[in-house]
């Protein structure tokens, strides 16, 4: 007796698209990948600067979690079942060297992220999968045997449907059509603008470890902070980006943030202060070397809180308290924001409470399955969008074998 084939269509080329296309064999089954652009994979070519961070090397599904500020609790048994250590397994096994970097962010060994993309072409096409570039799904509509997906070069009809779209506002459009809710998107991932005089003639600068608060959503990070052209940027402000995705949109991206520049508790910075007033009681201010901060943003510090060339001998306890503030306490103004193009990512998408993470299926519609950001899932910067796009396409593959 004759087997009869399923039809798969995955809708969207992207990193959740092609690796599940890569781990599902097309052994009775009929496999095509619809993708609007004329390349697939544009982002997965883009990421980490044409580097590819493709995961992040945590090892403890607990702790992997805590990266993702959307979807930590849903990812939990995602990660039990499919993390990192199997990412990279996966990679090297099919011929891609990779290495980890001190902030624990995972590259290939050629730093290109075409290794990548062709291993994953490569694998969709031994296992079968054809792959439709320059189409653009313009309705999808459910059938009494699955579904019909007209797009603008034909209409297809599959038994099964995988969403891995990202962030496409006309698949969530017609994601809600079908029933679905979805979460109003706001972006994740952006720096801040700021115009402060703190700043001034510091683009560039970076520092290496500085505490980031916003006192009134109750939000901390600390990391490595960059100062930008336009304001302040680096893996601190993304992580306080991407916590306060909401609410920072709610504000309008206009609010306070408090940091402390050197990572340093209040009463020592007073400490080591006092020590250079003793060591160089002859010295100016303006002229010491502060080894926690650069030269030119000391004297950003000690002109923005109006203090004085003076001698360390002449220099109070006043004026002291003054720097310190200024050091561990400084309260910057947060006028706007500007997307990093190459790591864009939307906070918002398919509700989670809609999909069964067991299998990755919607629990509204039997055989229609999601991965990637086209749900509500987002993570910081560092390798750990595509980590969840790897573990939710490889769950499909397996509820689809």
């Amino acid at each position: 007796m004759a087997v009869m084939k399923r039809s798969i269509i995955i809708v969207g080329g992207g990193a959740a698209g092609f690796f599940l296309a890569a781990n599902l064999k097309a052994e009775n089954q009929d496999v095509v990948i619809l993708e609007q652009s004329k390349q697939p994979m544009q982002k997965v070519r883009i990421s980490g600067g044409g580097r590819c961070n493709l995961t992040h090397a945590c090892f403890e599904p607990r702790e992997l979690v805590a990266s993702y500020p959307r979807g930590s609790k849903e990812l939990l048994g995602v990660f039990t079942r499919f993390q990192p250590a199997d990412t990279m397994q996966w990679f090297e096994s099919k011929g891609v060297a990779l290495y980890t970097d001190d902030e624990g962010c995972v590259f290939p060994q050629s730093d290109s992220s075409l290794d990548v993309v062709n291993t994953l072409l490569r694998e969709a096409s031994r296992n079968g999968i054809e792959v439709k570039c320059g189409t653009t799904v313009q309705e999808i509509t459910k059938t009494a045997d699955g579904f019909e997906i007209k797009t603008d070069q034909g209409a297809h009809q599959c038994d099964t449907l995988v969403i891995t779209t990202g962030s496409s506002r006309q698949i969530w459009k017609m994601l809600e059509r079908l029933g679905h809710r979805i979460v109003a998107p706001v972006p994740s991932l952006f720096s801040f603008v700021c115009r402060d005089r703190l700043l001034q003639d510091l683009a560039g600068t970076v520092f290496a470890n500085v505490e980031a608060t916003v006192p009134s959503l109750k939000i901390r990070q600390s990391g490595v902070l960059l100062v930008t052209h336009q304001g302040l940027s680096g893996p601190v402000i993304l992580r306080v980006s991407a916590f306060g995705a909401r609410e920072l949109h709610a504000l309008n991206y206009s609010f306070d943030l408090r940091l402390n520049w050197i990572a340093t508790k209040r009463e020592e910075t007073v400490a080591m202060l006092l020590d250079e007033k003793r060591r160089n009681p002859a010295k100016h201010l303006y002229s010491s070397n502060i080894k926690c901060v650069t030269s030119q943003f000391w004297k950003n510090i000690l002109n923005t809180a109006n203090i004085e060339n003076r001698l360390w001998a002449d220099t109070s306890k006043d004026v002291i308290n003054k720097i310190t503030d200024s050091l561990t306490d400084t309260c910057l103004k947060i006028t706007g924001r500007n997307t990093m193009k190459e790591e864009f990512v939307t906070a918002g998408g398919v509700d989670l409470k809609e999909v069964d993470f067991k299998t990755m299926q919607s629990k509204l519609i039997p055989n229609l399955y999601f991965a990637g950001e086209t749900l509500d899932i987002d993570g910081i910067t560092g390798g750990f969008n595509f980590q969840a796009c790897w573990s939710e396409a490889f769950i499909i593959s397996r509820a689809l074998a």
